[in-house]
């Protein structure tokens, strides 16, 4: 029985199912997922509804997902007079901030399923958590997509909003917890200045760093809790 956290698949399908061969994952693991399995790569739809199908993996929703969402919603409906006065500034904003965000593949994906599955994957990537924490042998672990904005120790993690955990990045230098790690995707670790090993997992004052930008000429990589073993897949 081992825990693995892996992050920003971004439609790398391929990559994402040969992780799952690398470690050998199993009915008897559990896998949680930092989000942005969505947009840019060639199959996020379909990384999705393999997801979906496995009772043992967690999914936290990522920035990626929560624009997918709230646009997904509005483009299932009928293209109406009615439905386009309600195309208000905001839902135009998103859809735009989304589209020059990879959104294409998933789009394309999306709309070549069946109504019913349409509106079952966005039941299931409406249902995402918002963080996890988990304790694995004498560890604490708090698994969120991004970081936290608005940080302050004392402050719940249920108290903080959406928004302050998918967008904001971390600041590397400063612990957040002086007993917990904090694992997060989100930002490439090669873009991570202090990184001496850009584009693999970044460990610095507690933080884990594990999004590796697959989809940005990196790697997929995912992370044993119980070993601190590190496994990587190439994206082609």
């Amino acid at each position: 029985m081992s825990t693995y956290v892996i992050s920003d698949i971004h439609g790398s399908y391929d990559a994402y199912m040969k992780m799952l061969e690398k470690i050998q994952f199993s009915e008897k693991d559990t896998l949680y997922v930092l989000g942005d399995i969505l947009d840019r790569g060639p199959h996020p739809i379909k990384t999705i509804l393999d997801l979906m199908k496995r009772p043992n993996v967690s999914c936290v929703a990522g920035n990626h997902e929560y624009m997918a969402v709230s646009c997904l919603q509005f483009l299932l409906k009928e293209i109406t007079e009615q439905n386009l006065e309600k195309l208000n500034p905001d839902i135009l904003a998103m859809l735009l901030t989304w589209q020059q965000n990879g959104a294409d593949s998933t789009i394309n994906e999306f709309y070549k399923l069946d109504a019913p599955t349409q509106k079952e994957l966005i039941a299931f990537i409406s249902d995402f958590n918002l963080y996890e924490e988990i304790h694995i042998h004498d560890r604490t672990y708090i698994l969120v997509h991004a970081g936290f904005e608005n940080f302050k120790p004392s402050k719940p993690l249920w108290k903080y909003e959406l928004d302050e955990l998918i967008w904001e990045r971390p600041d590397y230098n400063v612990p957040y917890y002086p007993d917990k790690y904090v694992i997060t995707g989100h930002t490439p670790t090669m873009a991570i200045p202090e990184n001496p090993r850009p584009g693999y997992i970044y460990k610095n004052n507690r933080h884990i760093a594990i999004d590796c930008g697959a989809v940005f000429g990196g790697r997929l990589a995912c992370l044993c809790l119980e070993t601190e073993e590190e496994f990587y897949v190439t994206c082609r």
